[in-house]
Formats: structure tokens, sequence, C-alpha cells
């Protein structure tokens, strides 16, 4: 199985250290943002990569040689030069689709500047179901924070899924079938929400996570020594 690591943005919430410096690439005690995810896929098994890139692009080029002398495969799906390029998630999963999937075989997606300890096995479990066309995906909820009270969706106990205001919010993690993409232009466009037609599975994580969205929750996360021990690969 594949992952999609989604880094085109172009942060502002967390400019000026994003004008020199995607913000997936951003160092915290010397870990990428982008390390936490790609850390999580390592330790399940996951070391075939693609990551989208836009904003500041060259500054990614230099990635695939790094990870290759660690055991990881990477494809870079570059979109443009400049933020102005980036098609958004689900423009951007369909421009790299390709390099993700057979057309059968599930692949998960993750935010490049989200900071998590997620066990990444819990999607690789739901492979079955997607590749037997039971299901169209399952994500990642967390509880809400702080800057986005009123959520995108409730988590019942079965694993079903309400969208709308809630008490979880995406949590920028996920595993899905190629199939729900078959056909669309890789134009600019949101993942949301257009991704709520499908049949989709949800799990509340409630352990460390962080949308690292302003240079306040970026120099807390630089000074937790405890945090970083997740990005570790």
């Amino acid at each position: 199985m594949k992952a999609l690591i989604l880094a085109a943005g172009r942060g502002k919430r967390l400019r000026p250290l994003t004008d020199t410096t995607p913000k997936p690439l951003l160092k915290a005690n010397g870990c990428r943002l982008c390390d936490w995810s790609i850390a999580a896929l390592k330790r399940a098994g996951v070391t075939d990569l693609v990551m989208n890139t836009a904003h500041l692009a060259d500054a990614f080029e230099g990635l695939p040689a790094e990870l290759a002398a660690k055991g990881i495969q990477l494809a870079i799906s570059r979109e443009g030069d400049t933020h102005e390029a980036a098609l958004e998630s689900l423009g951007g999963i369909v421009k790299a689709l390709p390099l993700l999937s057979d057309g059968v075989e599930p692949f998960i997606v993750a935010a490049g500047d989200v900071v998590h300890a997620f066990p990444m096995e819990r999607l690789l479990a739901k492979g079955k179901a997607i590749r037997e066309g039971r299901l169209d995906g399952h994500l990642v909820a967390v509880p809400n924070p702080s800057y986005h009270a009123k959520g995108d969706l409730t988590v019942h106990e079965d694993g079903g899924l309400d969208p709308g205001p809630g008490p979880h919010t995406y949590g920028c993690l996920m595993i899905v079938s190629p199939r729900i993409f078959e056909g669309l232009p890789a134009v600019c466009s949101k993942l949301f929400p257009w991704l709520w037609q499908w049949r989709l599975t949800a799990e509340v994580w409630d352990g460390f996570w962080g949308n690292i969205g302003d240079p306040g929750e970026f120099a807390a996360l630089c000074e937790s020594r405890e945090a970083c021990q997740w990005a570790k690969f």
C-alpha cells in the first residue's frame, strides 16, 4: 500500500516562516513537520510514498534521495512552482492518483503539516473492506481543537459518522478507495464537502495530535521533546 502526503499549500498562518520554507519542511527540534506522518507510516510498514508540491516546490527535490537512504521510496507529484498552482486537497489527490494506485488498491492520505502519534496500522486494517468494495474510505477524527470549536462531524461508537457541526474534527488522516476519484479532472478543488457522498466510517483519536497553524503553536512544538519522539524514523 502507498500513501500520499499533502504538502503543496502556502501555510499562510505561519508567515513569515513559510515565506522561505514550505510549511511541511519547517523544523521543530530538528524534525520537519512532515516527518511525523512519514515516521508513522514507516512504523506501519508503509514505505512507498508520494508527496504533492507547489509552494516553493524546489525545496522538496532533494527529499527522495534523502529518504531512500532510510528505506523510504518517495515520488513527487509536482503541481507547479508556486502556491498559485496548488490544486487543493481533492485536485492534488486526483493528479497524484497514477502514482498511488492500480485502480483497486486503497491508499492513505496524510497532511504534511499535522503532527501526531496515530498508529497507521489502524488504517491498514480497513484496507480489506475497501478492496472488496464494502467501504469507500475511513477517516481519523479528533476532538474539536480550540480553533475549530464547531467541528466537522459526529463519530458514533459503531464507526458511523454524521457530517456537519459536531464534537469531532477531521484529523487530516484517512484511507480511501481510488475508485471514487476515477474520471475526476485534476483541477483546483477541495476534498470537503465532496467526500461526504461516499460510504465512509471513522474513528476518534484522542492521543497526541496537532495542526500547527500559527507561530505560537509552532514555538510550543519546538519546545516539546516528548512530541518530537514520534517524528523519528
